[in-house]
């Protein structure tokens, strides 16, 4: 895979995930962020951690930020929700889709798998943190890329 993060989507596959997180976010005060990098050194989950930090979404209101973090050349990948969402769903949630993203991901279907990662935390963040009158986007919705 000698392609860069960056080039990894085509712009119109990286509009259609844009799009997802877009209308993800449309029903729910929570925030979707996808984060594409070349590699992953070391642990997935405490990379994910850094990135998600890194990022600021640690910093919404509710606490209800999910990043999607996927390193290409090494295919590791990960889903983190802030302690707002880890607090209402349940333990194994994130596992369910991370398996269905894999199954995808295995095909070759990575845009496929993004796009259902983020329609179902969205899903669940509508659930457990529907949209209010007042609320407003707290973080971007384009893809971020990693410097590595």
């Amino acid at each position: 895979m000698g392609v860069s993060a960056k080039k990894f989507f085509s712009k119109q596959e990286q509009e259609d995930i844009k799009q997802a997180v877009l209308n993800s976010e449309l029903d729910t005060s929570g925030e979707i962020r996808v984060h594409i990098e070349n590699v992953c050194k070391g642990d997935v989950l405490d990379r994910a951690a850094y990135v998600f930090k890194w990022l600021k979404m640690d910093k919404t209101e509710l606490r209800n930020g999910v990043l999607i973090y996927l390193a290409i050349k090494n295919r590791k990948f990960a889903i983190i929700g802030d302690k707002g969402i880890n607090q209402v769903v349940p333990p194994d949630f994130w596992d369910h889709i991370k398996q269905v993203m894999l199954n995808h991901f295995r095909n070759d279907e990575f845009v496929e798998g993004l796009i259902f990662g983020i329609t179902e935390a969205g899903l669940h963040l509508k659930k457990y943190f529907p949209h209010k009158k007042d609320d407003i986007n707290e973080l971007p919705d384009d893809i971020s890329f990693g410097k590595n």
